[in-house]
């Protein structure tokens, strides 16, 4: 493969004139390493794997020699209204959108508006994308797979498959994130109805096994291109990433203190959970009044893109996330990534990191970690080739004690918000324990006494993994609080929550509870005997095949295994028929009188007996 060139001009073979206008205006000057590496491949006709860094420009590496196949194949076959000529896959709603808005720059040129685009994803009625396409036509396919498939298996008027049938390119995008949220078995459904003569671009940031796996399923001969733009690194170069170790209890004023230092005009923060971003959000706006805050969850349907599209329209903003937001969204001016807790793997820190410094724009991460989780910023250095700067914060106390009082007062007002802290507290703790890094983050390390005054709680909830121990190092609000008198503002669920309360007192069982179905428990020294016993079967069971096989080889007579005895079908009988009469001396229907003589059983017979 020739050397690539720094400049879209130079490529080989040439773009053609729109591709080349419509880069110009987006601004794209020179190519990314990627952009050079793997756009000649793809018109060249040969399938291509793609691993690059996060915020590398995979989406233009794709996008250009899309729009150049179709032109190609245009000039000797127009394309009809209803025929497909490319499809790009991507694994959320809001990376979808983003493809689907960059390609609309390319198609609002006058040489290229003659491609149709569609985008299908969740969030609205099947029917509706079935009618839009069957209406108005579709050349390009921006779609989530879960939708795809949908169309595809779909009976009826619209038949994808016969549209499919000229296809030229298909583009898994974030492939390795595909397969992470399980959408393999998609995948391979849709590959089904795709014509073999095509070409396929699988992009992502990591190879993986599965993804090696879907390259040998999806791909013919691919070409396999890995760009870094960092040799020492996984992250873009431009990125600074630090850490900051505090304590439990402070870690909310702690991340409170370093927004108002930094002067922090637009972030992403990420936590672990959907709850914990849906308590967060009520707390932060009454915390940080100065900022708009905003808050999106993988939970959430139609107000994503609402929420997501006020975020990069706003000029001063924190985002409060899930993973949901991780992969491939580019969204422009994001000076800072904040992050509540270390993600569940060392590949999603890579990911939510790569949320800034995109485009060859300078960028900033933090990271922060409690003392018990220190030894994580030497496992991402040789885990992920990832270099963190520590940085050093104090904590007046004085803003401890204004927090809480706030987060406290917050629940008093309204009931629905301290229900949304508890569910925050319960998912976080839930969710570490299932931390993929266990040797390093264990649960078992961490103070929840503590943990839970940082979401300034009210009280400490039920479960299994609060310990006695833990009600000393928490900090309530100082006073009592009965928290079966909080009133919620909503009159609906007040009343609800009024009716509960009666059954509560009527019954003693908490109405919509499950109830648990507890195993009978058993005396220890019976539970003890019967595995002891159990033991020694085991153990007979050994020595007896022991003996088989060691005879066996010597050439002598191997004792032959008994084998259980047939009953005869007349056997069967009687003993049903015992069994019959048995039952009628239960129900009363014959005296025992009667079913002794049936029996055939006599006081004599018992006589001699004794």
């Amino acid at each position: 493969m020739p050397r690539p060139s720094a400049k879209w001009c130079d490529l080989s073979p040439p773009l053609s004139a729109p591709v080349l206008e419509v880069i110009e205006e987006l601004g794209f000057e020179k190519m990314t390493p990627v952009q050079a590496a793997t756009i000649p491949l793809l018109m060249s006709y040969k399938d291509v794997a793609a691993e690059a860094v996060t915020g590398s420009g995979k989406t233009l590496a794709f996008l250009v020699p899309l729009l150049e196949l179709l032109l190609k194949r245009m000039r000797t076959e127009p394309w009809k209204k209803h025929e497909i000529g490319a499809i790009i896959v991507s694994p959320t709603r809001e990376l979808a959108t983003q493809i689907f808005d960059v390609l609309a720059e390319f198609l609002s040129h006058k040489q290229l508006s003659c491609f149709r685009q569609k985008m299908l994803i969740g969030g609205n009625a099947v029917e509706d994308d079935v009618i839009a396409i069957l209406n108005e036509g579709a050349n390009i396919l921006v779609a989530t797979p879960g939708r795809l498939e949908d169309l595809f298996e779909r009976k009826g008027d619209l038949n994808l498959a016969a549209k499919v049938k000229g296809l030229e390119l298909l583009v898994l995008d974030e492939a390795d994130r595909l397969l992470d949220m399980g959408f393999e078995a998609t995948i391979n459904t849709i590959l089904v109805y795709l014509p073999r003569q095509r070409r396929t671009g699988l992009f992502s940031a990591t190879q993986t096994k599965e993804v090696r796996d879907l390259m040998r399923a999806g791909l013919r001969n691919p070409v396999l291109v890995s760009v870094r733009e960092k040799a020492t690194t996984s992250t873009p170069k431009l990125l600074q990433n630090y850490y900051l170790i505090v304590e439990p209890e402070q870690k909310l004023v702690a991340l409170l203190e370093f927004i108002r230092t930094k002067n922090i005009k637009k972030a992403m923060l990420f936590f672990p959970t959907c709850a914990c971003v849906e308590y967060w959000s009520v707390a932060m706006a009454a915390l940080v009044q100065s900022t708009q805050v905003l808050a999106l969850h993988g939970k959430m349907k139609s107000q994503r893109f609402r929420i997501l599209k006020s975020f990069r329209d706003a000029d001063s903003a924190i985002l409060l996330c899930t993973d949901v937001l991780a992969r491939g969204v580019d969204i422009p001016e994001v000076d800072w990534v904040l992050q509540w807790d270390p993600p569940s793997n060392a590949a999603a820190f890579v990911h939510r990191v790569g949320r800034t410094a995109r485009q060859g724009t300078e960028g900033n991460a933090l990271i922060m970690l409690q003392p018990t989780e220190d030894a994580y910023v030497e496992f991402l250095t040789r885990n992920q080739k990832v270099s963190l700067k520590e940085i050093e914060l104090d904590v007046p106390e004085q803003r401890l004690t204004e927090a809480l009082r706030t987060l406290h007062q917050l629940q008093k007002k309204d009931r629905a918000i301290f229900d949304k802290a508890n569910k925050a507290f319960v998912s976080h703790v839930q969710a570490y324990s299932k931390h993929e890094c266990n040797l390093i983050l264990r649960l078992k390390d961490l103070d929840l006494g503590k943990v839970a005054t940082s979401y300034g709680l009210l009280q400490l909830p039920r479960m299994p993994e609060i310990k006695p121990h833990f009600k000393e190092s928490f900090r309530g609000p100082g006073e009592a609080v009965d928290v079966f008198k909080l009133i919620y503002k909503d009159k609906q669920k007040q009343a609800s929550f009024q009716e509960k309360l009666k059954t509560y007192a009527e019954t003693g069982e908490w109405k919509g509870k499950k109830k648990l179905i507890r195993k009978k428990s058993i005396p220890w020294e019976l539970a003890n005997k019967a595995r002891e016993e159990r033991k020694e079967c085991r153990k007979k069971r050994r020595e007896k095949k022991a003996v088989r096989k060691a005879a066996a080889e010597a050439g002598e007579a191997v004792p032959v295994k008994r084998k259980r005895t047939k009953y005869s079908q007349e056997d069967l009988e009687e003993l049903a028929n015992d069994i019959r009469l048995l039952k009628k001396v239960k129900q009363k229907k014959i005296t025992e009188e009667e079913y002794d003589d049936k029996m055939g059983i006599k006081d004599d017979d018992l006589l001699d007996s004794e």
